[in-house]
């Protein structure tokens, strides 16, 4: 990873991870109608907490150039049998690799320092929802599928 450096993110980082954010589910066969709908609002629920913080994450750079990004969260949840004295999880989202830099170990070093971060913070226990093209990293740093299931529900029109 030679002339690669990876830093902290910061508040200035908003439109490049909406970018990256879009381009993650671009990939991963998202419709770009439902994306363009998505990304303003993912903005806008972005800006305060990447401002306060409790968005964090690391971007990591090609000279002055970003070529991949990680963003990471504590969430609220209450103690469960995986980790049955702690009343958080740590969240991955967002990874995200420029196909020009992938296959050269970046998104391994930015799960990497993830790790390290929810460690710093005293998180015990992480979750993500992985694309098609993260699962072979993520399974190979250990992380296994879970029993998750989902369902969206129609929100009542407004009047």
């Amino acid at each position: 990873m030679n002339g690669l450096h990876t830093r902290p993110l910061t508040a200035d980082d908003l439109e490049l991870i909406c970018r990256h954010r879009y381009a993650m589910f671009r990939e991963a066969g998202r419709e770009p109608a439902v994306l363009d709908r998505m990304t303003p609002a993912f903005r806008a629920w972005l800006q305060p907490r990447l401002a306060d913080g409790s968005y964090f994450g690391f971007i990591t750079l090609d000279g002055d150039t970003p070529v991949a990004g990680i963003g990471l969260m504590e969430i609220d949840w209450p103690p469960h049998p995986l980790h049955p004295e702690q009343d958080r999880r740590g969240y991955v989202l967002n990874v995200y690799v420029e196909p020009s830099h992938r296959q050269r170990g970046i998104a391994r070093a930015l799960m990497d320092r993830a790790e390290a971060a929810f460690n710093q913070r005293g998180v015990s226990y992480t979750i993500l929802h992985a694309t098609q093209m993260g699962r072979p990293l993520y399974a190979a740093l250990g992380w296994t599928p879970t029993t998750e299931m989902a369902k969206a529900i129609d929100a009542p029109s407004a009047a």
